[in-house]
């Protein structure tokens, strides 16, 4: 199983860039990861939050193939703990074939087709955070979830 975090608009900030890229890196040394970016949506002023919704879907649904398990990350999902993540992730190596792809919407969220075709959603936090947060965030659990699947100590109880 290789895991891809697919998300709209780039990492504009440095230190996020490096923390990121930190992380990743830790991440491929146990599983195969990568991230993958579609472009944000150019003359947004000039369209309805839906109409931006849709055009991102669509950038979204290209870059999937027809046999990826789709995660949303929504903060209308389901919460883990740290400890959880690690088992949800550890069940999805065994019934997810090829590709495990958490998505991260844009501004305003998911489009309904892109809710639609999601097998789940999960939520980081019932708070909101900048998309480069999530990102982060959701890279340093991914990590954590592999220490403590391969019982190494950065994950303390």
């Amino acid at each position: 199983m290789k895991i891809i975090l697919l998300s709209v608009g780039k990492t504009d900030n440095k230190q996020f860039a490096q923390l990121l890229d930190e992380y990743r890196k830790r991440v491929n040394f146990y599983i195969p990861f990568e991230t993958q970016i579609v472009p944000d949506i150019k003359n947004r002023k000039n369209i309805s939050e839906k109409e931006q919704k849709t055009l991102e879907g669509n950038l979204l649904f290209k870059s999937l193939l027809s046999t990826d398990y789709v995660v949303l990350l929504d903060d209308k999902g389901k919460q883990f703990s740290s400890v959880e993540f690690a088992g949800y992730l550890e069940k999805k190596s065994h019934t997810v074939p090829k590709r495990l792809v958490f998505m991260i919407g844009g501004p305003y969220g998911f489009s309904q087709e892109i809710y639609d075709a999601a097998n789940e959603k999960i939520s980081l936090s019932k708070m909101t955070y900048t998309h480069q947060m999530v990102r982060l965030i959701f890279t340093e659990q991914l990590y954590r979830a592999m220490t403590i699947l391969h019982n190494e100590p950065y994950h303390h109880e």
